[in-house]
């Protein structure tokens, strides 16, 4: 990915960092995610079930919102979910609507795709040195925290 270079861009190195991070973060997540075919599960329906299994049971459209697509796309995303045994609904008190809860296989799915890009990410970070890791760990804390500024 190139540098954005536009005059309807702010200049400065806040604004560089920030696309060399946004360019970086892209593509290590695109490597990591070569990892995610061994699960056997599609991207969108990987991408839905880790909001549940890491945030809790939800309803459909907070589903499709979380995932940022229309309720009609999540019903088919959640249909297949559930033909494979990873997601389960629940009755609510309202008869019309339901939540959905990662089932115990989903959960498990996504703890062993998540081990796996943490094993890989492991690996490549074991070739820097002891003081480069120390760096890469006080960056991450950075990154935290400019996340909670978003």
């Amino acid at each position: 990915m190139a540098n954005v270079k536009s005059k309807s861009f702010p200049a400065g190195k806040a604004f560089e960092t920030a696309d060399r991070l946004h360019s970086a973060a892209i593509h290590l997540l695109r490597r990591l995610r070569v990892r995610d075919r061994e699960s056997g599960v599609g991207p969108a329906q990987l991408s839905a079930l880790s909001v549940l299994v890491f945030g809790g049971p939800r309803s459909l459209g907070e589903l499709a919102e979380a995932e940022q697509v229309r309720p009609p796309t999540m019903s088919r995303i959640v249909a297949g979910l559930e033909r494979e045994g990873l997601v389960r609904r629940h009755a609510t008190d309202d008869g019309r609507r339901v939540r959905l809860e990662a089932s115990a296989k989903g959960t498990k799915i996504l703890q062993q795709g998540r081990k796996r890009r943490v094993e890989s990410l492991a690996k490549a970070l074991s070739s820097l040195s002891e003081k480069e890791q120390q760096q890469l760990g006080d960056f991450v804390e950075l990154l935290q925290q400019v996340i909670r500024n978003l």
